[in-house]
């Protein structure tokens, strides 16, 4: 760990990795066509979804790519979960409300940035008549798939956060500043309602006020936690290796995956094979 993070800061890097990472790590995602559009609607929120409709345990799919996570992204990821797990699994995804690269719209609520997106994950369970569900989770995933531990214990059986989003002390402002170029300017040219000073506001809220360890919950929600957790690390400035190592230290019920596990590209089939092991042990009869 301490060597790759002296190269990342050797020399100047840490500024290249922050530029990077506001053209990169929360770029808009595309991806082969799926099915067509499906949506269901709640106050002024419309959420797009796709459901695998298979006869399995639901397990909800959440992509990366920070706030322009879409069904598109699942697609594109390192493996596709709607495919990998559709066998044994009734698998939905979502569009992120207001991802550049989806269908979903509603407001943005500057004051609870965390906590509009996870309203509408369990919003979907409900519509979709699911209360118990697995959730798989990349990148930004990660923070959402604690909020939802969190918030509804007693729903979510097992949960994996693959390469999940953390604070890094040495890079303070990486999610904040891909954010703001990589998602919010092409949001307000989309949206007459919304301005720069209100994405300002949410990004500030969501990642620079209080900023600490996976942003949602604390390392004490953590250390209390009783839902089984496959956590697969990844070492990226906006996938610190040492918060999500530090996660798996800390949850009574966590595991973890090798590392690392995406490269090279032969060793995913071996991590894939992993969660389905996982899920399986944890899923109810």
């Amino acid at each position: 760990m301490d060597p790759m993070r002296r190269k990342i800061l050797k020399g100047g890097a840490a500024a290249t990795a922050i530029a990077a990472a506001a053209k990169g790590v929360f770029a808009q995602q595309a991806g082969p066509a799926g099915p067509a559009p499906t949506f269901f609607e709640k106050g002024g929120v419309k959420i797009r979804y796709e459901d695998t409709g298979g006869s399995g345990f639901p397990l909800l799919a959440i992509s990366g790519g920070g706030l322009n996570s879409s069904v598109a992204g699942l697609r594109t990821s390192p493996f596709n979960p709607l495919e990998e797990f559709k066998g044994e699994y009734r698998v939905i995804g979502a569009d992120l409300r207001n991802a550049n690269t989806g269908l979903s719209t509603g407001p943005l609520d500057v004051d609870r940035p965390w906590d509009t997106h996870t309203d509408d994950q369990l919003a979907l369970m409900d519509h979709l008549r699911i209360d118990k569900f697995m959730v798989v989770g990349f990148c930004i995933g990660g923070p959402f798939i604690w909020n939802l531990l969190k918030r509804a214990p007693n729903r979510v059986v097992a949960a994996v956060p693959a390469q999940p989003v953390g604070f890094r002390p040495e890079m303070p402002t990486v999610l904040y500043d891909g954010s703001m170029a990589g998602w919010g300017p092409e949001l307000v040219k989309r949206r007459s309602d919304i301005t720069m000073a209100m994405i300002e506001r949410y990004l500030t809220r969501m990642y620079r006020t209080n900023p600490d360890f996976v942003f949602t919950v604390t390392r004490d929600f953590v250390k209390s936690c009783q839902t089984p957790v496959l956590i697969m690390p990844d070492d990226v400035p906006a996938h610190p290796f040492a918060v999500a190592m530090e996660c798996a230290m800390l949850a009574p019920k966590a595991e973890v995956s090798m590392y690392p596990w995406k490269e090279p590209k032969e060793r995913i089939p071996l991590a894939v094979r992993q969660i389905h092991s996982f899920l399986k042990a944890h899923r109810p009869v």
